[in-house]
């Protein structure tokens, strides 16, 4: 009390008034007032009245068990997270974005980080490879999302333009991480050093797939041979593997080179597009078609190079009790595959050799005939001029995409005469 008054502060607690006829004696006077039920606030105002609140305040700041600045986003965040989201349209326009951007800066938090754990040891001593394998097997990430990290955070002092342009929101993370491997590139072609505002101009104005294809022709204007000699060392990384599961499903998994990428999409789009208003299939069932119908094309016009003077095709294995679709009998043997029924081997029946094998009671060949084509070519040019192209509706693939396929089967008694013959292409047909 004393301390504040001698510094000009009011004192926070009544006391008692020094002066004559003020003193302790007034203040006894006082105390006495009181009754016994106030002996406990007596005593509670005399011990606060020795208290500096100051010096408390400050040594509570101090604290040690005090939460940090990182819990105390973690709490917020926790709270943000319980909060509903809104549902109409121009709060969530605000909410996204605004949700996006705290995001973005998160992801710089992040990356200054993983920046600066790349210069430990540390991913050594927990028996990691290197810091991008720790960061992808631990904060669950791709590869290409932890090198962006990593490049961020070692390119940041260089491009603080860019970083003042991410906080602000007029450029997202997926940019910055962009100029930051342009520039990580730009450098270690020319060892001169990076200027960001080029860049930044494009992100500005630019989405991040076209802002993609921008960096690209930048990184070929420093240096074309740099530039040809990555995209040589990504065509040896070309590979394809292919997968039978034990229901006979095929998996593929690949991966393909700019321009290898490229060729197969151009050959898949085209054959990939809605067959008219009724077509409803997802775009990766199209896709799927496509590839299905580019192979058969080729194998239907001999553009896969003979094996052994053999034409490939599918062969197929079945009884005629199975073609005729009869009530017990075996599937159809499909090489390359499990047993398919019989329903698809009368569809694959349609445009094809027969040739006939017969059995004897314990499976032996006894006899095998000539291979008579069902549908024969004179039969498949008079289709082709005819018809033009696929009869179904909406479909436009020319007859060169097609084949033949029967109205009323020749299983059941269907003449291959012209007026019982139809072209299809195998999207239309449907694999079924």
């Amino acid at each position: 009390k004393e301390d504040r008054e001698e510094a000009g502060q009011p004192s926070r607690f009544p006391i008692a008034a020094k002066g004559p006829g003020k003193g302790l004696g007034d203040d006894i006077h006082v105390r006495r007032s009181f009754n016994s039920a106030n002996l406990k606030a007596r005593e509670l105002f005399r011990l606060v009245n020795d208290v500096d609140l100051q010096t408390c305040v400050r040594r509570m700041e101090h604290m040690d068990n005090a939460p940090d600045e990182l819990a105390l986003c973690e709490a917020a965040v926790d709270r943000f997270s319980q909060q509903p989201v809104p549902t109409d349209g121009p709060a969530l326009t605000t909410y996204v974005g605004r949700v996006q951007r705290a995001n973005d800066r998160i992801a710089l938090e992040v990356s200054e980080g993983a920046a600066a754990f790349a210069q430990t040891d540390e991913y050594e001593n927990q028996g990691f490879v290197s810091p991008l394998h720790w960061l992808r097997v631990n904060l669950h990430m791709t590869g290409g999302a932890a090198s962006d990290r990593i490049a961020v955070g070692e390119q940041l002092e260089k491009m603080p333009e860019s970083h003042q342009s991410m906080v602000e929101g007029e450029i997202g993370f997926a940019h910055l991480a962009h100029i930051a491997r342009t520039a990580e590139a730009i450098e270690q072609i020319t060892n001169k050093p990076f200027e960001e505002t080029p860049l930044l101009e494009k992100a500005r104005e630019l989405t991040v797939g076209r802002f993609i294809d921008f960096t690209h022709h930048v990184r070929h204007a420093a240096d074309p041979e740099a530039y040809a000699a990555e995209q040589a060392q990504k065509v040896e990384a070309r590979s394809l593997s292919l997968r039978t599961g034990e229901d006979g499903m095929v998996w593929l998994r690949g991966v393909f080179d700019p321009e290898g990428g490229a060729v197969i999409r151009t050959a898949l789009e085209p054959l990939a597009k809605r067959n008219g208003k009724g077509d409803d299939r997802t775009r990766e069932r199209r896709l799927g078609d496509a590839a299905v119908e580019l192979a058969g094309h080729s194998l239907d016009n001999a553009l896969v190079p003979q094996r052994g003077s053999v034409r490939p095709h599918l062969q197929l294995t079945a009884s005629m009790e199975t073609l005729k679709r009869q009530l017990g009998a075996p599937a159809a043997d499909l090489e390359f595959s499990l047993p398919i029924s019989g329903a698809t081997l009368e569809r694959l029946a349609c445009d094809c050799r027969v040739t006939r094998i017969l059995l004897n009671s314990e499976s032996a060949v006894i006899d095998v005939g000539r291979s008579k084509r069902v549908i024969t070519p004179p039969q498949k040019r008079a289709l082709n001029v005819r018809e033009k192209g696929c009869r179904m509706p909406g479909c436009d693939r020319p007859a060169t995409w097609t084949s033949g396929h029967y109205l009323v089967h020749w299983n059941k008694g269907g003449p291959t005469d012209l007026h019982n013959l139809v072209l299809l292409c195998a999207t239309s047909l449907g694999g079924s």
